[in-house]
């Protein structure tokens, strides 16, 4: 009975040790588990990490692509700036030559008219002292004159025939 009784004690310890041996193991394949699905996240972790990297080079190359077309745009946009004071500054240099030339036109065409009233007085003063024996000459002998027709007056055309 003796026996019995210490094979029976010793069996009772060997299930105690089996449930704790299974219990180990349980946790052992729980722990193994959890280790696996953190290196599993850790990978993908590393793996979104690569591929996040990947992604901020790619922007920061388009960034520095658009810096560029940037500073070109602007360089362009300040060349136009130049271009377009320089045409107002010669617009303005040709407006006033314009205005000179309006200016020196109008002075001649009073000076022409001065003339012209000057040639047909001395004309008129001519043919009314009747030449001294010569024969009378009409003022279409002497100058022939026309005014054109218009806003402005024209140059004083002259013919003589001979």
């Amino acid at each position: 009975e003796m026996q019995v009784e210490e094979l029976q004690r010793l069996l009772a310890g060997m299930e105690k040790e089996h449930r704790d041996l299974l219990a180990q193991m349980e946790a052992g394949a729980a722990e193994l588990e959890r280790l696996r699905k953190a290196e599993g996240d850790k990978a993908a972790q590393q793996d979104r990490s690569a591929q996040l990297e990947k992604e901020v080079a790619a922007l920061r190359e388009k960034i520095h692509h658009l810096d560029d077309m940037l500073k070109s745009q602007q360089r362009k946009v300040r060349q136009m700036i130049e271009q377009l004071q320089n045409s107002k500054t010669v617009i303005q240099a040709k407006d006033a030559a314009i205005q000179e030339l309006k200016e020196r036109v109008s002075y001649l065409e009073a000076e022409n008219l001065e003339m012209h009233d000057r040639i047909e007085h001395l004309i008129e003063q001519q043919v009314s002292r009747g030449g001294l024996g010569a024969r009378a000459r009409s003022k279409s002998e002497y100058v022939s004159s026309k005014r054109l027709p218009g806003p402005k007056p024209q140059p004083l055309i002259r013919v003589v025939e001979t």
